[in-house]
């Protein structure tokens, strides 16, 4: 009798793991959907203005967590200018004047064209397993859809927030919604998805909502037109000279 309800007390125990994943294990599932050798990635920031709202549209490469390389598209008065990435640098160029400057220091946090958006948000696509300690809080329901609750704190000092709270689908493991804190506990940002498609063989957040809580407004909406994972890009594309071509 006792070797029976060990039996089923190992079992009960191998399915409570089953069903209640380690940070560790999230993070895996959730690096596995989002991230990639290389990224190539059209899309728009709608950014709600005061009066009115614009649109700008980029086209970005990316590969790893080194190096990315932006163009934007539109509108005309934007067009033209490009940002550069190579590991902890960030260049940009504007068309307008010619130029490339140096982007650094506490610059990186500020808005990108009036959006809720820093230059930081934009450039870094950490693998989160690389950069925080997980640790799963709970479950929760969000807008209907059942989400393991998981707290990250930065074990590295080259990341943007020292503290993030998601809320990640359990289906689909993707996080439907984050929280951003300063080191000192201050919320700096939130972000909310409200469309995830599945591409390529994983599921991947289409459209999102920024909202950064230091200043007014509705927030910036960030809409993918098109992404495409792993394919080779141009090692020329990663230099200073690519920002005047």
């Amino acid at each position: 009798m006792k070797y029976v309800i060990s039996i089923v007390l190992i079992i009960m125990n191998h399915i409570l793991l089953a069903q209640n994943p380690t940070g560790r294990e999230l993070l895996e599932r959730i690096d596995e959907n989002l991230n990639s050798e290389t990224k190539i990635v059209t899309s728009k920031m709608i950014i709600q203005g005061r009066r009115a709202s614009r649109t700008i549209e980029s086209k970005s490469w990316i590969e790893g967590e080194e190096k990315s390389f932006t163009e934007y598209l539109s509108p005309p008065r934007e067009q033209g200018t490009k940002m550069l990435k190579i590991e902890d640098n960030l260049w940009m160029y504007s068309p307008s004047t010619d130029r490339i400057i140096t982007i650094s220091g506490h610059m990186l946090r500020q808005s990108v064209m009036g959006s809720d958006l820093s230059y930081e948000d934009l450039m870094e696509d950490p693998r989160l397993e690389n950069h925080y300690d997980p640790v799963v809080s709970g479950t929760d329901t969000l807008n209907g859809t059942v989400c393991w609750v998981m707290e990250l704190t930065a074990t590295t000092t080259d990341v943007a927030y020292h503290f993030r709270k998601m809320w990640i689908d359990k289906e689909k493991y993707v996080p439907l919604k984050e929280e951003l804190y300063a080191k000192g506990g201050k919320l700096l940002k939130k972000t909310e998805v409200t469309e995830v498609k599945k591409v390529e063989g994983r599921w991947y957040p289409y459209e999102m909502i920024f909202k950064d809580m230091l200043k007014r407004g509705e927030g910036t909406e960030f809409i993918i037109e098109s992404i495409t994972f792993n394919k080779e890009i141009p090692e020329y594309l990663f230099s200073k000279a690519s920002l005047k071509r």
